[in-house]
């Protein structure tokens, strides 16, 4: 299957993401896509991106609330 991007991600992430406010775990669509953004954001030498997406990530793993700024970011990304 090829990697989606763009609109097509956004409308399949937003969808897990209307009840996160200020900081909730994030759902597995939210992590999928912090690890694509981590991956470009690598490429482009995009520090702070990266940085979002490793908490995103970490959040996930310790199942502790990422920081909606952090989500934002990481959705936000191809746009």
């Amino acid at each position: 299957m090829l990697p989606q991007f763009g609109t097509a991600v956004r409308k399949n992430l937003d969808k897990g993401l209307a009840a996160d406010v200020g900081g909730a775990k994030p759902d597995q669509a939210s992590v999928d896509a912090a690890w694509l953004v981590l991956e470009a954001a690598n490429d482009l030498g995009d520090h702070t991106a990266v940085e979002a997406c490793r908490r995103v990530i970490d959040a996930e793993l310790n199942g502790t609330a990422a920081g909606r700024a952090d989500l934002d970011l990481v959705l936000d990304y191809f746009r």
